[in-house]
């Protein structure tokens, strides 16, 4: 079974440009609001691609028992 390479799904492209514009935003707010909210932002926003990562890299092998 081939691997999906997450870098080529368009999600994954998708939350890395969200990521990237999010840290453009904030980087321009004053100190208050970058250290607050800010903060809580830019690690949802840098979180998408690597939970997509992450889900991509796990192989589930299903097996049904019956008895």
């Amino acid at each position: 079974m081939a691997r999906t390479n997450f870098e080529n799904l368009q999600v994954y492209q998708l939350g890395e440009k969200l990521a990237d514009e999010i840290w453009r935003v904030v980087r321009k707010w004053d100190y208050f609001a970058r250290d607050t909210v800010g903060k809580q932002m830019v690690r949802a926003a840098d979180s998408i691609g690597a939970n997509i990562a992450e889900g991509t890299g796990r192989v589930v092998s299903r097996t049904i028992v019956v008895s």
